[in-house]
This record gives C-alpha cells, structure tokens and sequence, in this order.
C-alpha cells in the first residue's frame, strides 16, 4: 500500500474510531467540562479529569493528525496563531529567531510584536533564495518558514534549512498549511516541527477555527515547553471543535486532489490570459521553485495561488468586484473558491495582486468566472 493509499485510509476511516458504547461509526461528542470520580475519589473513568486536557476527540484528531505527518506527537490548538505563538514562546530572552519574509502576515505580525517585548533578534530573511541562506552566520533558536508561501507561494528548500539550521544549533519549523499532510510531510524531509493553520484546508469548510504543532521528537525539551504551556495557558481546542474538524478531515485527500487540479487548471488559464501581468503557482512549470517543490511535495501543488492584474489597483478591484463564483472573502481551503485583493488586508502587498483559493467546483465555471471578472463581460 502506498503512502497516500495510507493516508486515505486514515482520514476516511478517523484512524478506525467508533463509538464503543453503540457500535456507530462516527465518534461521538462528549460536551461535559469536568468528570466524575467515585466514593474512593478515583475516577470512573481512566483520564478523564478535566475536558482542558481530556477531550477524547481533540486527542483522536491530533492522533491523526501526528501518524498523517509522521510526527511522534502533536497538540491541536483554538487557532492557527495560536500554535505559532506556542512555539515562539519557547525563545528565552535574548534568543534569536529566523523568519521567512514575504509569509503570511499574522505569523510576521505577531513574531516583530513578541520579539520586541522580549529582547529577541529577529532576522527576517529571503528563506526560498539560496544566497539570503548562505549569508545567515552565527547561532538561532529557532528557524521558520512557510512553503508554499502566502501569498507569493515561494517554495522554500526544506532540506536546505534543515541544513542550515544544524549548523546554526537551532530547530526548524515548516508551516505547511497550503500543502497540508496530504501533498507534504516537513517532517520526514528533517524538520523539526510542522505547523497547520487547520482552519484551512485541514477542516476545509470554512467553520472551525484551529491550530495544529507537531514534532519529530516528543522527548524534546522544547516540545515539553510547548505541551506545558499550551496546559497552563489554556490555549485548547473544544469538543464540538474537533468533532468538526475529524469529519472535515475524512475528506481531506480528495478535496486536496480536486482543489489542486483546479488551482493547476486555473493557473494555466490564467498565465495565457491577456488581461493578466504574471501567476504565482508552484504547479506551472515556468515557476522558479516548480522543480523543487516537485521534490518534496507529492500528488499536487495545492489549492492557493495568486496572480498580477494588469493595470491598476482600480483595476484589479474591479476585476475581483465582478467575479460571480469565488466568494470575495480571507481565508483558504475550503471546498468553496474564495479571491481576495490582498493590498486591501496587507498594504505591503502589490495593489494589482489577486489571491485565489480554489475548492472543489468546476474548474470550467471558475475560468469562465476569472474570464468575465477579467474582460468586463
């Protein structure tokens, strides 16, 4: 069996959960914050104390989660930030941490806020340019990066890092959210964590906020930092929450499948159009980073891309104004396309850039939709 027969299996059987009470083949939720113990003051029931620590169903999502990546363990979060900032605050003071420029701009936000207060050097650094790498010297705590990137999608050399960062003495993480486990593994090519904004693709409907860290080793003290402080901060995932996310989950290798199909179909319709000045993709083959994410991605390129509108910023709000099936909304992965005129959330961003997340429509109807926003018909 394949590696992605395995993971298929995985997700569409949630690891082999029932309901041990009944028999049903769809896990069930347990709502309840605090647990019963007996006259004796043992508990009735073997770890169940307190639902901050002992959801059934976040422990089932993140055991899928970790056997999908590879990892030796991994803690679901309430958000996606929420993970990062986890891991950030394993950073002492005076530490020093690398961070990819040109990322999503909450983890940039939050990372120049956190390193500020806490006397950290933050070098922000080209990660997916070989000689930005090369230049870096001295030691790190921690190395981040994001492959594919949002929203310029760069890929950014795994190995490479892993590389850089045992020379540096610190540890790498990869935020794999445009990917997710189904088309890469960060773990299996030498990183130290992963990390999954799974709001995104990972639930896929566009109704569960969550986070997801995991590791490659889970005797490591900085992972042990992590499991405490996720524990003492209070920053855990809801019942209702993973039971949403375990049922998005099930269908996480198909959707990935048909979204990548059609972010492929789309961007190849888009790099032909002449109302178009340049496609972000990793997929297309005039892409600088396409051979090396061919490298370490597998089954697809996924569903996010972004492309320049020629002309002007009015022209490119236009543009977006008129589109009839992409939803104009932030966020990624969902079965449903969403644009987003990114200027507009990230003034950093080009003003003609226009960021797509395409879901499982037809990919027919969504060009014809990117055609007529385009041409003004």
């Amino acid at each position: 069996m394949s590696k992605h027969d395995d993971l298929d299996t995985l997700f569409a059987q949630a690891d082999g959960a029932i309901d041990a009470a009944t028999g049903g083949v769809v896990p069930p939720i347990q709502p309840a914050t605090t647990f019963v113990r007996g006259e004796d003051y043992v508990p009735l029931s073997e770890g169940h104390l307190y639902s901050r620590d002992d959801s059934d169903l976040t422990r089932l999502a993140e055991r899928i989660l970790a056997k999908a990546e590879g990892a030796e363990a991994g803690l679901l979060f309430p958000s996606g930030m929420a993970a990062v900032a986890a891991l950030f605050r394993t950073v002492p003071n005076g530490g020093r941490i690398v961070l990819q420029t040109g990322i999503y701009w909450g983890t940039t936000k939050w990372a120049r806020d956190f390193c500020a207060r806490r006397d950290i050097t933050l070098n922000e650094v080209e990660m997916a340019d070989a000689n930005a790498r090369d230049s870096l010297d001295s030691s790190a705590d921690l190395i981040w990066i994001e492959t594919p990137s949002n929203p310029y999608l760069k890929t950014v050399d795994i190995r490479a890092c892993v590389a850089l960062a045992k020379s540096m003495g610190a540890q790498l993480c990869v935020d794999s959210t445009a990917a997710t486990p189904v088309l890469q593994t960060p773990l299996a090519l030498g990183a130290h964590y992963v990390m999954h904004s799974a709001t995104k693709a990972i639930n896929g409907h566009s109704d569960v906020l969550a986070g997801f860290l995991a590791t490659a080793r889970e005797d490591d003290p900085r992972w042990q930092m992590v499991v405490d402080d996720r524990h003492d901060a209070g920053a855990v995932l809801g019942s209702f929450e993973a039971w949403l996310l375990i049922r998005g989950m099930r269908t996480l290798p198909l959707r990935m499948e048909r979204m990548s199909a059609n972010a492929l179909a789309v961007a190849k319709a888009l790099a032909n159009h002449a109302g178009v000045d340049g496609v972000l993709y990793p997929g297309l083959p005039t892409d600088p980073g396409h051979n090396l994410a061919g490298s370490q991605m597998n089954g697809g390129f996924g569903s996010l891309l972004s492309f320049m509108v020629k002309g002007s910023k009015a022209d490119a709000l236009a543009a977006v104004g008129r589109l009839k099936l992409f939803k104009r909304a932030t966020s990624l992965g969902g079965v449903e396309s969403l644009v987003e005129h990114r200027h507009t959330i990230e003034e950093a961003v080009p003003e003609t850039l226009i960021r797509l997340s395409c879901g499982i429509e037809s990919a027919a109807a969504l060009i014809e939709d990117l055609d007529s926003a385009l041409t003004g018909h």
